[in-house]
């Protein structure tokens, strides 16, 4: 029996050391060193690789120009909606009728508003017409007048001439008178002549005093009158000239209003044509804000949203302000736009797959509400196109090339939270900067 217990111990003894030998193989050579060792060769040789630094940012489909953008169609006047020529979704070319609307305001209610407002254009014109005839006629009666003086001015320096001529006869009548009557007086004294004949001769001595005084009296008169005739037509020139300035000052006036009434006139027809809205260029209708017929429109009020039919598309991306003075127009961008599949490998573009390109167009150097800066993003000609099926405002992650490092560089780098490659960017720019300004020194 006891035999038996020993074989049967010997046997269990043997099973459990082939099965330990078998579970823990303690009797073969472990390849777990070579593998390990393999592994970190591997992964020291990869530390050496070419990595391709990158700025990951999110954006959105957008264009380049302003007026490529959606564009809002708003009512210039306030009015009252009549037809609309369009509904959401329609294809539009420029010029194409949007919507028609009908006056509101008091003021320009009148179906013959235009008509009535050039007829007062037309009377004030013919008014101005008639303020010009009369300065006309009395410029021409001041002419007249003019020629009616000088006439009446040579004919009285004649007649004052004529009476200075008699005059100055009369005065010598009257020497010759008072000479004879004083030698007829001593003639008298003497006894030699009668008094008879002295009283004549005093007679004709005091007809010539008296003819001496009339001529006298004539010439002032002549004069007198002389003055009064150029008062006389003075004061009707000045007159005419006063009416003259009267009808242009109308004249002025009359014209302001008339300026005004045109003013008012193109305004009006200005008006007339706000009445239908038309399409600004060709696109889609999308967004009416308003939904029927009758509806009131303010001044400024948007109407509809027109998505223009061909744009030249391009990403608006958002950096933050760390990453900016590693960008300049003309770097290149990789690009995944929602809803397009692709394989990226981020340090490795060459890799990737389902990427599309695009290069820097402008940068904004004024900062976003959200703290980072804007960057447009455009596509590059002669690279793979840009999806078709793109539209404004579809999302796209943006990856920004930069220079290859080695991976260990990478990783040392996003350790100390250093920026991508910044401290060579900065060497870059000034050996660019030290190479411009030894040209300048060259050409001056």
């Amino acid at each position: 029996m006891k035999e038996v217990r020993r074989i049967v111990t010997e046997l269990m003894q043997g099973e459990q050391m082939n099965a330990f030998s078998a579970v823990y193989r303690v009797d073969k050579e472990s390849n777990v060193r070579k593998w390990l060792i393999g592994i970190l060769i591997a992964l020291l040789v990869m530390l050496f690789l070419p990595w391709t630094q990158n700025i990951r940012a999110k954006g959105s489909v957008t264009t380049l120009r302003q007026e490529q953008r959606p564009q809002e169609l708003n009512s210039i006047i306030p009015g009252r909606i009549v037809k609309w020529h369009v509904k959401e979704g329609d294809y539009v070319t420029a010029g194409d009728t949007i919507v028609q609307l009908a006056e509101i305001k008091d003021d320009y209610l009148d179906p013959l508003l235009l008509e009535r407002t050039k007829e007062q254009v037309e009377a004030k014109g013919f008014s101005i017409q008639s303020y010009n005839d009369k300065i006309a006629a009395k410029q021409a009666q001041i002419v007249t007048m003019q020629k009616a003086l000088d006439l009446k001015m040579q004919q009285l320096r004649l007649k004052v001439v004529s009476d200075s001529i008699e005059a100055a006869a009369a005065k010598n009548n009257l020497e010759i008178a008072e000479e004879q009557y004083r030698r007829q007086r001593i003639m008298r004294d003497s006894g030699l002549v009668s008094k008879v004949q002295l009283e004549q001769r005093n007679q004709k001595y005091q007809d010539a005093v008296a003819k001496k005084m009339s001529t006298e009296i004539k010439f002032i008169n002549t004069k007198v009158e002389l003055n009064q005739v150029q008062q006389e037509y003075a004061e009707k020139i000045y007159k005419a000239k006063s009416e003259i300035a009267e009808a242009q000052s109308s004249v002025a006036e009359a014209r302001g209003e008339l300026s005004k009434l045109n003013n008012t006139y193109s305004n009006y027809i200005i008006r007339s044509g706000q009445y239908f809205l038309t399409a600004p260029q060709d696109g889609q209708v999308v967004k009416a804000s308003k939904a029927g017929i009758n509806e009131i429109v303010k001044d400024g009020e948007k109407l509809v949203v027109i998505v223009p039919a061909e744009i030249d598309r391009a990403v608006e991306i958002y950096v933050r302000p760390v990453d900016l003075p590693l960008l300049s127009v003309g770097r290149n961008v990789r690009f995944l736009f929602d809803g397009f599949p692709a394989i990226v490998f981020s340090g490795w573009p060459q890799a990737s797959y389902g990427t599309f390109a695009g290069e820097v167009a402008a940068i904004e150097r004024t900062v976003s509400s959200n703290g980072k800066f804007r960057i447009l993003v455009r596509e590059i000609p002669g690279e793979k196109a840009w999806p078709q099926e793109l539209t404004l405002g579809a999302g796209a992650s943006a990856i920004i090339l930069l220079k290859d490092v080695p991976i260990w560089y990478e990783l040392w780098r996003n350790i100390n939270g250093f920026p991508p490659d910044y401290y060579a960017e900065q060497e870059e720019l000034k050996k660019k900067e030290q190479g411009i300004d030894k040209k300048i020194k060259v050409k001056y």
